[in-house]
């Protein structure tokens, strides 16, 4: 049997499948944010206990964990120091010397994670070329590493002028440190992230180092765990771009590991939708804490080269910390269920970013959470059971919900309870909306065009209004919803990529230099693959070239053909540039010269797919009863039917409004919806056509 376990901002989730018999056992529990390595331990064995396995059944173990990500945020890492080359001290604080907001006369930028006392300077001096201008000084290290000692450091991120070009002298310092400080954890920049723009580079190559010994303790505790757990399986990890990575990769890189659960939810909504035939997805992940939206063209999630952590403003681009490795796009809000609301000072109703998350939690969790949630309005809205909550595992308290909700809203703007309720998740899925749009219109998508992939603890939830504020009326709601990221771990292939900046107008470009760099990256990323227990033989290379044209900051990334690069080559690759430009951006700059910035490999082994043993309905009851549930286009209440999702067969069809609950999550369409189960075991459901008047009575 193989294991996914996704640790969320609330919930961690688990999802346990025989790929024998396509049986398929979940489990959620509250994240342990004290000790994340007990939570999912605790989890492992509350799930193994409930359906009387042993831990020896477990054969693969893939994880997706907020690990990295929050040792960032909460400033949690080891104690850190940079070496820079002699003169470029202040690299770190310095930055981009940009502002995010230039209307804010207050501005905050991050905090480095490492202070300019411990940014320590070296003598050398490699020129853009590559050619070095200064010999490295290494005796200076033995002064360095004294200094090293005095503030107890024990992880050194190294970052020289221009060393992505020539990383000799970055390693030549590695190599010393080693010799004479072997304790230190120590990241190069460039073998880390080997690309052009200093300040994102040792941004990340900091990070890197930062995280470094905390993954490795953290990986040892779990790994000791699952083993006294009976657990013979060394934990996969799941990787920002959403490939899976064996433990020398994690150790090595674990800066990679930042955003992995987000990237297993992407990578399930690609596998289940192609799987039902839906190439074409807007990706809509709402958990307890945050929404994710990810748009998915032809079965294939977006992606990038950089994202940011430790925003000062937590949804606000370039507040935040730049970390340059592959990751799946996505735009991330903070709408989860545990958002907390709040009448603010012009006397307007505001829900998030601030989120109660699993500790203390919503008010209606009991747990010591007095202010009101998203999750608390959707109870009082009769969209949630108070006695079906986590399968009945966890009982809700209806009145403790409708008091934060009176004593924090309904007071304050003097409204009656149910229109304060409605307030809320009204906002929440307008939040949601506005950022779902935003991010399509940036990439040149018209959200019109897809299907809403609805999953996540809430994203059932609110999904079709969500839909109906984008235009969508097309929603699909998978089987298990509330885990899929765990689930979709299990699809996920082993994967690494490696990229190298190399500089040169495209006319330029030696050949056989070129094709030196690509066979030096694609064995780099494949012994990555190979420690993950993949052969060579079972992978697929992938090779693309980032492109400009002369003077832009960025670049688009243009697929390479698998054959060597010959003068040919690059002519076509030149037009590739220019047609995808185009495709892009809808305009050229016909007259300005173009260049090749970097090169990149990308080694993947197979992709599994999952074969789910349908869903047994034999001597279940399709319709479990009814409550009373709140529509909007209804204006009240409705005697509103509840069904039990795995009761429901393939062919079976719906018209809302109807309630669909299963353990993790709970579908709600609204009048007027139609639904049917496919093949699959999805919910797929068509929404009815909303006029302007209709949307404006509804956000009322």
């Amino acid at each position: 049997m193989e294991l996914g376990v996704d640790i969320g901002g609330t919930f961690t989730d688990l999802a346990l499948h025989d790929r024998a018999s396509g049986r398929m056992l979940v489990g959620k529990v509250l994240t342990d944010y004290r000790d994340l390595a007990a939570g999912v331990l605790r989890g492992i064995d509350d799930l193994l206990a409930r359906h009387k396995l042993d831990g020896a059944a477990i054969r693969k173990v893939v994880h997706g964990t907020t690990l990295a990500t929050n040792a960032l945020i909460e400033r949690r890492g080891a104690r850190t120091a940079l070496i820079v080359s002699r003169g470029f001290r202040d690299l770190l604080q310095m930055a981009r010397e940009s502002r995010y907001d230039i209307f804010d006369i207050d501005l905050q930028v991050p905090e480095p994670l490492v202070p300019r006392r411990l940014v320590f300077e070296v003598t050398e001096r490699i020129a853009a070329d590559g050619a070095v201008v200064t010999p490295l000084a290494l005796g200076e290290l033995a002064d360095i590493v004294g200094g090293l000692r005095r503030e107890d450091i024990s992880a050194v991120a190294v970052c020289l002028l221009h060393g992505f070009r020539n990383p000799a002298h970055e390693r030549a310092v590695a190599e010393e440190l080693r010799r004479i400080a072997p304790h230190l954890a120590v990241s190069l920049s460039s073998d880390v992230m080997p690309d052009i723009r200093e300040y994102e580079r040792a941004s990340t190559a900091v990070a890197n180092a930062y995280v470094q010994p905390v993954v490795r303790s953290y990986l040892d505790r779990l790994a000791d765990g699952l083993r006294s757990a009976g657990v013979n399986a060394d934990p996969l990890l799941i990787g920002s771009d959403a490939g899976m990575i064996g433990r020398a990769a994690a150790l090595r890189y674990p800066v990679r590991l930042v955003e992995s659960g987000p990237a297993g939810g992407a990578l399930a909504a690609s596998s289940f939708g192609a799987a039902a035939g839906v190439k074409d997805l807007i990706a809509f992940d709402m958990g307890g804490t945050t929404a994710k939206i990810c748009v998915i063209d032809d079965g294939k999630p977006e992606r990038a080269d950089q994202f940011e952590v430790a925003r000062v403003h937590r949804f606000a681009k370039g507040s935040g910390l730049p970390i340059k490795v592959p990751v799946i796009e996505m735009i991330e809000i903070g709408a989860g269920g545990g958002s907390i609301a709040q009448v603010d000072e012009l006397s307007l109703l505001r829900v998030g970013p601030e989120s109660a998350a699993a500790d203390p939690g919503p008010a209606c969790y009991a747990l010591g959470g007095d202010r009101p949630t998203v999750t608390d309005a959707d109870l009082h809205l009769g969209y949630l059971d108070a006695d079906f909550f986590l399968g009945g595992a966890m009982k809700l308290d209806r009145e403790r919900a409708a008091q934060a909700i009176r004593r924090h809203v309904a007071e304050p703007l003097g409204i009656d309870l149910t229109r304060a309720a409605w307030g809320i998740h009204a906002v929440v899925n307008d939040n949601m909306a506005r950022a779902a749009k935003v991010h399509c219109l940036e990439r040149g998508k018209d959200p019109r065009d897809y299907t809403l992939f609805a999953y996540g603890g809430a994203g059932p939830v609110h999904a079709a209004h969500v839909a109906a504020a984008l235009g969508i009326r097309r929603v699909m709601y998978p089987l298990r919803a509330g885990v899929m990221s765990a689930l979709g771990f299990l699809t996920a292939p082993a994967a690494f990529e490696r990229m190298r900046a190399d500089i040169a107008p495209i006319e330029a470009v030696d050949p056989d230099r070129a094709n030196r760099i690509l066979r030096e990256l694609e064995g780099e990323a494949a012994d990555m693959v190979g420690a993950a227990g993949v052969p060579g033989s079972a992978c697929k290379v992938h090779r693309s070239a980032g492109i400009r044209f002369a003077g832009q900051s960025y670049s688009l990334s243009v697929p390479l053909p698998p054959k060597p690069l010959t003068r040919e080559g690059l002519r076509r690759l030149h037009r590739d540039f220019i047609a995808a430009y185009r495709a892009r951006y809808y305009r050229l700059n016909p007259d300005a010269p173009v260049e090749v910035v970097s090169w990149r490999v990308s080694v993947t082994g197979p992709r599994s797919s999952l074969r789910i043993a349908p869903v047994d309905v034999t001597g279940r009851v399709a319709r479990k009863g009814s409550r009373p549930v709140y529509f909007p286009a209804a204006g009240r209440f409705l005697d509103c039917p509840v069904y039990d999702r795995f009761a429901l067969a393939p062919g079976k069809a719906l018209r809302g409004p109807a309630v669909i609950e299963e353990s993790e999550s709970t579908v709600v369409i609204g009048p007027g919806a139609v639904a049917a189960i496919d093949r699959g075991g999805n919910l797929m459901a068509k929404l009815p056509a909303i006029g302007a008047r209709q949307r404006q009575k509804a956000a009322a």
